[in-house]
């Protein structure tokens, strides 16, 4: 099934997915269309991940659609300003809708923890705002998930191996930044995936977060370009939601 980019009659049986957030949830890092972790939560691509046959929205919805609204770079501010927006204007109900936000905002303060902590402070009223927004938009019986942010450092710190200038307190905030998720989360009823967690141990610790191939071949490492998900770190993002939606 391809991307829903206009209006559109369907059944009020079939899954109706929306994606809103950041890199986490899209292909471009992951090998192209249909690579992503919200894509392959939508269809699986059998080939790559043959484990996952049959594990997928469109097997048990067949008339499933999905609106593909993450984009690369977002921030709490354009999920707000641009993809909320987008979502309604599409005229539809999701049954779904899957959110990844957090992780850009804390970046562009890297290094000024003072500052990453302001960002923070945006992200919750940003996310509250968005959950706030989606009671209005969702189907009656729709679900909400928020994805939890990673650390392409496994937790080490290590921030020379990634080619990154230190930041001792980088560790410490992305847990924190993820225990906010999950308050928002937990304060509006909607679910979390708890995709760092899920992503330990698949980057400094499997190998070299920083390589730039969406298809390496160890596929413990779900790392590309530092901080985005290749193909096996998308099929990771597919596993954290599929836990709480299937």
């Amino acid at each position: 099934m391809s991307a829903m980019t206009s209006s559109s009659a369907i059944s009020s049986a079939a899954t109706v997915y929306a994606s809103l957030g950041d890199s986490i949830s899209i292909d471009d890092y992951a090998g192209g269309p249909g690579c992503g972790g919200a894509s392959l939560l939508h269809a699986n691509r059998d080939d790559d991940f043959p484990e996952w046959r049959g594990r997928d929205l469109v097997t048990g919805s067949p008339g499933a659609t999905f609106a593909q609204l993450a984009t690369d770079g977002a921030t709490a501010t354009t999920r707000v300003d641009v993809q909320l927006p987008r979502l309604a204007g599409l005229r539809i109900e999701p049954t779904l809708v899957t959110v990844t936000i957090g992780g850009n905002d804390v970046l562009a303060a890297y290094g000024d923890t003072p500052k990453a902590r302001q960002a923070m402070g945006e992200v919750r009223a940003s996310l509250d705002l968005t959950l706030t927004a989606l009671r209005g938009l969702v189907a009656q019986a729709g679900r909400v998930v928020v994805g939890t942010v990673y650390d392409p450092s496994d937790g080490t710190g290590d921030s020379a191996r990634l080619g990154l200038p230190p930041w001792p307190d980088a560790v410490s905030l992305i847990a924190e930044l993820n225990e906010t998720l999950r308050r928002v989360a937990s304060a509006h009823g909607a679910a979390v995936a708890e995709i760092g967690r899920l992503f330990r141990g698949h980057g400094l610790l499997a190998g070299d977060p920083s390589q730039a191939q969406p298809r390496p071949a160890q596929r413990d490492l779900w790392f590309c370009n530092v901080i985005e998900p290749n193909a096996w770190g998308a099929s990771g993002v597919r596993e954290a939601f599929w836990s709480v939606v299937e």
